[in-house]
């Protein structure tokens, strides 16, 4: 399947387009607080077409524990909506009461993993559900690491038993930034494991020794290259995947939206 970000902005070209996106992903944050109706239109639009909601603010890669009021939000959005599943960030935002508004790698060490592991745990338990666990992108390696991005991403999700959402520009961007081959990163990965993906576009920024950055910033169109890596994952991945197209401003005409996701199924194709 195929599928678009659900966004304000893309709103109407989402709903007069239902028959061409498989798909719709939301973000569960801007709904904790909402009005009964905006919960309620959200509702009416998982009647017509699968919806997925994806957090941005639980931190669960973190060695502190979740917090459990932001996991019952979770859980009664999901029994609201009747959403397909839900998802979240391998990141840490919050620790020793400062909230640093970002999400952001935490060291690569078991006991960074063992934490995720266990706040995955308790996640599941609250919703009532496994969530979908996202590799996120850095614009520098993280402070203290004894694993690589690889291995610290396996062994959370052979422990934690939990399906990945693979960012693939996140991938690739980490790898370009790293001096990393992108395609060697992705089949490291436990691929199996792979139930979604995210695809997006970013663009190149200077670091202050000078040299360039790829920034992760959904702002542009899904590079050719992240497009051939989701034929890679698609020739190498058992499973059928679910892919979402992410954009969060800058937003093209709806035609080229639709566009992107052409290109998206037919590398699935490809591979």
């Amino acid at each position: 399947r195929v599928g678009l970000g659900w966004r304000g902005e893309l709103a109407a070209g989402i709903v007069s387009n239902l028959a061409h996106i498989d798909v719709l992903e939301v973000i569960a944050d801007d709904y904790y607080g909402a009005t009964r109706a905006s919960v309620a239109a959200l509702r009416s639009l998982a009647r017509q077409v699968p919806v997925s909601l994806h957090g941005v603010g639980m931190g669960l890669a973190s060695s502190i524990p979740a917090e459990p009021r932001r996991l019952h939000a979770m859980a009664r959005l999901m029994r609201e909506v009747q959403a397909e599943s839900w998802s979240e960030h391998l990141s840490f935002v919050r620790a020793g009461g400062v909230e640093i508004g970002h999400l952001a790698a935490p060291p690569r060490t078991p006991r960074s993993a063992a934490g995720a592991i266990a706040n995955i745990g308790l996640a599941t338990r609250i919703v009532g559900s496994a969530p979908l666990m996202e590799n996120i992108a850095t614009l520098i390696a993280p402070p203290a690491s004894t694993l690589d991005e690889a291995e610290w991403l396996a062994h959370i999700a052979d422990g934690a038993q939990v399906p990945l959402l693979l960012d693939l520009h996140n991938l690739y961007a980490n790898a370009v930034n790293f001096g990393q081959d992108a395609e060697q990163s992705l089949l490291r990965l436990p691929l199996a494991r792979v139930a979604a993906v995210h695809l997006s576009g970013g663009h190149w920024i200077a670091a202050p020794d000078g040299s360039r950055r790829l920034l992760d910033d959904h702002l542009h169109d899904v590079p050719p290259a992240v497009f051939d890596l989701l034929s890679v994952l698609a020739r190498h991945a058992p499973q059928p995947l679910t892919v979402i197209v992410e954009r969060d401003g800058n937003y093209p005409s709806f035609g080229h939206v639709l566009g992107q996701l052409e290109l998206a199924r037919a590398a699935l194709r490809a591979g």
